[in-house]
């Protein structure tokens, strides 16, 4: 099993240029959120507790999460117990209010996430392993402990296999190409 550390390099490599890096800091919340919009419906009653496809989510997540670290672990648990309760709250809407919300916060996030690899001159890592679309929330709450000057020890261990945060130069040629910064050397992970 892959520990934090090399879920979170890994994840990592692909966000190094501090713009990217903010980029996420919103379309991640927004992509979660809007997932647990859209898959709150529909809704099961079970044994007095509801159910739904978002709550599965939920709970696989804080699975993965929790296995990786006890710490962050609760944090994500608590943090995705919001999302599925944000969504829940949408989902009990009309239909045209749940849809275009959960769609809408979906496509703005995405957006934001691509400009913010635009930047970085990288695709994102999801494209070379799909364990990046659950890395990601957990990826964004460690960058913010780190703005905090929390796990410190944790961003030591990262930047020595994934390379430090820097504002990457912009070579439009490779961008328009559709293959950003794939000629660029990376630290291995």
């Amino acid at each position: 099993m892959k520990s934090l550390v090399d879920h979170l390099s890994q994840y990592a490599a692909y966000h190094r240029d501090p713009r990217n890096i903010a980029s996420h800091f919103i379309g991640i919340p927004l992509i979660v959120v809007a997932v647990a919009v859209l898959l709150s419906r529909p809704e099961w009653s079970v044994g007095g507790l509801w159910l739904s496809p978002a709550v599965l989510l939920a709970l696989f997540s804080a699975w993965f999460y929790l296995r990786l670290e006890l710490a962050l672990g609760v944090l994500m648990t608590m943090l995705m117990g919001l999302s599925v309760w944000a969504g829940h709250v949408l989902a009990a809407q009309s239909t045209a209010v749940w849809l275009s919300s959960g769609v809408g916060m979906f496509v703005v996030g995405w957006v934001i996430q691509f400009i913010g690899h635009y930047y970085e001159g990288r695709k994102p890592a999801f494209v070379d392993d799909v364990s990046g679309l659950i890395v990601g929330p957990l990826f964004v709450v460690a960058e913010l402990a780190f703005l905090l000057g929390l796990r410190q020890d944790l961003k030591r261990q990262i930047e020595e296999r994934s390379g430090p945060v820097a504002r990457r130069g912009l070579d439009r040629s490779h961008a328009l190409r559709g293959n950003a910064g794939q000629d660029a050397p990376r630290p291995k992970a």
